[in-house]
């Protein structure tokens, strides 16, 4: 599983994993962006441009929206099921 970011966007902004997948997270954009977990369950920390990193998606089945940290404007959610 991958998410992009670009543009000020997350793509997919939402997605539907199983169960501890490992998803990569790409900043394509040209200033730097986070994947942060509202509560915390995951987050890349800062990506600069043209880096990626990885999270792993939370054991518990739910639902797990996320920002970016330094724009909170950019949303998303992880559903994990």
């Amino acid at each position: 599983m991958v998410v992009t970011i670009k543009n000020f966007a997350f793509t997919p902004a939402d997605l539907t994993v199983a169960p501890g997948t490992v998803i990569t997270v790409t900043n394509q954009d040209t200033t730097a962006h986070t994947l942060t977990a509202t509560g915390k369950e995951f987050d890349t920390g800062t990506l600069e441009p043209g880096k990626s990193a990885t999270i792993t998606a939370p054991t518990t089945a739910g639902s797990y929206p996320f920002i970016c940290t330094i724009h909170p404007f950019m949303k998303g959610t992880l559903t994990v099921s």
